[in-house]
């Protein structure tokens, strides 16, 4: 008996142990999805002006999931140390709607990784048209290109449509093009013209357009949102399935355990209750028998003793 109380007891703690270090897993891949969320959530705050609105959506829910599995990870922990059967399960009904929200982030991400290509065209050309009319524009503009070290959408031509100053030249060749001095991969040293209007001039410019840095950047961000999410989604629904696997070990242990208490009060003839340990009103050593009754009340006479009554003894 007591070799098998003790293996009911090995297996709660065992069970004990296995949820803590699965909770204790899930909140570092908590913490890693936050750190992930929040990285592409800065690269996608740097170049807002080339980016909808709605690609922001997908790197918020991945640091909401983060923190969400935070919490669901300590209910977890908390469970299995107070050996909570009912915790165990809301553990586990927690972490598949978890594993839902990872799924739908995916998925969006992935919708997302298929429109960047036309999402950044339209965009950056855009932007190019308006350098020069709108500061936020040219500021943002300049910031990509210095940088990414790149010049215009697809090359520094791109320029050529939408700078006035390659319109104003006409002394340019046929194949100069004036670009910003962030396009700039190397200056010319300060060029006295006898006034005060000295200026650098850029000897050479980046030789690539920014779409194909700006694309990668973009599709490599969503392609890691899909696939982080995706991954520990998986993860979890075992992590789901171990949660109630658990919870139903510890409850069967627990049921287990209780039967084998009863059946041990039951063979020693100890009754509990309120917390206090008493002998059955039946048993022999209270030295207290009960008449069994008929079921007809009040048909004995009663017995008085008298001085007079034959002793026991």
């Amino acid at each position: 008996m007591a070799n098998r109380e003790l293996e009911l007891n090995s297996g709660m703690r065992c069970a004990k142990y296995m949820l803590i270090v699965v909770s204790f897993m899930f909140a570092l891949t908590a913490i890693l999805l936050v750190m992930v969320g929040t990285t592409i959530q800065t690269i996608f705050g740097d170049f807002s002006l080339f980016i909808d609105g709605h690609f922001s959506s997908p790197p918020a829910l991945l640091i909401a999931i983060g923190f969400i599995l935070v919490a669901v990870a300590t209910l977890g922990a908390y469970g299995a140390v107070k050996e909570s059967v009912m915790l165990i399960n809301l553990y586990g009904v927690c972490l598949f709607l978890v594993f839902i929200l990872e799924v739908s982030a995916a998925i969006a991400a992935f919708v997302m990784q298929s429109q960047v290509r036309d999402m950044l065209m339209r965009t950056m050309n855009q932007a190019l048209a308006d350098y020069e009319t709108d500061n936020n524009v040219a500021a943002a503009v300049d910031f990509m290109q210095s940088g990414l070290g790149c010049c215009g959408v697809v090359e520094p031509d791109d320029w050529r449509e939408f700078y006035s100053y390659n319109k104003n030249e006409s002394h340019m060749e046929p194949d100069d093009v004036v670009v910003p001095l962030s396009c700039c991969a190397r200056m010319a040293d300060l060029i006295p013209s006898g006034g005060d209007n000295d200026y650098n001039d850029c000897i050479q410019p980046y030789e690539y357009g920014c779409f194909r840095k700006m694309n990668f950047i973009m599709s490599q961000s969503a392609m890691l949102i899909a696939t982080g999410a995706t991954t520990v989604a998986f993860v979890q629904l075992l992590g789901v399935l171990c949660a109630f696997m658990l919870a139903k070990t510890l409850r069967r242990n627990k049921s287990i355990r209780e039967a084998r208490r009863w059946q041990l009060q039951q063979s020693l003839g100890v009754l509990i209750s309120g917390g206090k340990m008493g002998l059955p009103a039946n048993s022999a050593m209270s030295g207290y028998q009960q008449l069994e009754s008929n079921g007809e009340v009040g048909t004995h006479e009663p017995y008085t003793y008298t001085p007079q009554s034959p002793s026991v003894n």
